[in-house]
């Protein structure tokens, strides 16, 4: 998948483990019986990181959302471990937060930390019962397997339905210092447009303070994650952590300075490429989907817009099919909670192998079916929407509908 190329920001590999003082690891553990799939991650870092996370909004949350949120809260936003398993959310379990509390004490004993440093998530079957048994058995093995290589170790860990692992990481300046940030992410199902989407982590060598980085965590998110839709299921395991360990020596951040923003900026292409990863591997997908909205008098109009648009199953389901049914586009504009006039309202759709204008002025106007079905055999399809009412822009993202999503989901415990 193309990356969007940013000035002043350079792509490095690495992915968690790109920033300076961060390690990794992944293996299995007896909880996937798939011998050759990872179940159990682990991210750590050499010195104590200012920490922030974003968690579901789902009333049900699993057992690790629940402690991870409570270490957050007793530490005052900081952190040194992560500890990830996949194949069992460790949801719904009448044990699941002793569970995951014992799992944090496990590491961190062996780490020399206290175990609120430890956050904490699972990923997998909602409602399966959950023993301690891999964490007590593999710790060992996992934590000495800890490299500075063990990032696509850790990624692979995390997957569940996923194809490929999803990671992006990227190197810029502060102060003459040379800085990185670098993550993690996993998802294909349960993703809609709400909060986080499944299991995200996020690592940097910045110095800044916890509560800036809660603040540029929560906006961003609210432009990148929240405009994410697979099949409009929350996940009640949503999880989203950055850790940052101050290591690449710059002067403190500790105000919303040109600092600030250009670390935020760097959050931005971090969980932008990772949304786009995500809705790219959306379950049985063979589209990634990317909706545009511009001229919008309102931020929030546009953001409102690209979402319905992207989230609407019938055209999710016309994607698929290579359809240049823009009648579905204009519909999920229409039902969209925003105000806007209709009859302003223009829509193209493009990709590698050109553009098709389909809509000026909130009505049809006459294109080419060939080159529309041209355009549409592309792996990535734009839809660009324009409401002509002012200078504000917004995006989202999302795949198609397949009859593989329905395959995979029909036994997904198997």
């Amino acid at each position: 998948m193309t990356k969007n190329n940013f000035e002043g920001f350079t792509y490095v590999d690495g992915g968690v483990c790109a920033a300076e003082g961060f390690t990794a690891n992944g293996l299995n553990a007896g909880i996937n019986p798939d011998k050759a799939k990872n179940d159990l991650g682990a991210v750590v870092c050499s010195t104590e990181c200012d920490a922030a996370g974003v968690f579901t909004t789902n009333k049900v949350k699993g057992a690790p959302v629940i402690v991870s949120k409570k270490h957050l809260e007793a530490t005052g936003g900081k952190a040194r471990a992560i500890l990830v398993n996949s194949k069992n959310a460790n949801t719904c379990n009448a044990d699941g937060c002793e569970i995951a509390e014992k799992s944090c004490l496990i590491m961190a004993e062996k780490l020399g930390i206290s175990p609120e440093e430890v956050m904490v998530a699972s990923t997998g079957v909602i409602g399966m019962k959950f023993t301690l048994d891999p964490f007590v058995n593999y710790m060992d093995e996992l934590l000495a397997g800890l490299s500075k290589d063990g990032d696509k170790r850790a990624a692979n860990a995390i997957m569940t339905t996923d194809t490929f692992p999803k990671e992006v990481a990227v190197e810029f300046e502060l102060d003459g210092k040379k800085c990185h940030m670098g993550g993690m992410a996993k998802g294909s199902g349960m993703i809609n447009p709400n909060m986080a989407t499944t299991l995200n982590f996020i690592t940097s060598d910045v110095n800044i303070e916890a509560p800036l980085l809660k603040k540029m965590l929560s906006e961003i998110v609210k432009v990148t994650y929240n405009c994410l839709s697979i099949d409009g299921d929350e996940s009640t395991n949503d999880t989203m952590v950055v850790l940052a360990d101050g290591l690449a020596g710059n002067e403190r951040i500790t105000s919303e300075d040109e600092a600030y923003n250009k670390v935020k900026k760097a959050l931005y292409i971090i969980l932008m490429n990772l949304t786009r990863m995500l809705a790219r591997d959306g379950e049985g997908a063979t589209k990634l989907i990317e909706v545009e909205v511009t001229k919008a008098a309102a931020k929030e109009t546009a953001l409102v817009v690209a979402k319905s648009v992207v989230s609407s199953n019938l055209l999710k389901c016309a994607i698929f099919g290579e359809d240049a049914n823009w009648g579905r586009i204009l519909c999920a504009v229409g039902y969209a909670d925003a105000d806007f006039d209709i009859n302003k309202v223009d829509v193209d759709i493009h990709s590698e192998f050109g553009r098709v204008e389909v809509c000026r002025n909130g009505a049809g106007v006459d294109f080419s079916e060939k080159k529309a079905a041209e355009v549409l055999k592309s792996d990535e399809i734009y839809i660009d929407i324009c409401l002509n009412e002012g200078d504000e822009s917004g995006k989202a993202w999302g795949c198609d509908l397949t009859y593989d999503y329905v395959k995979i989901n029909g036994d997904y415990r198997s």
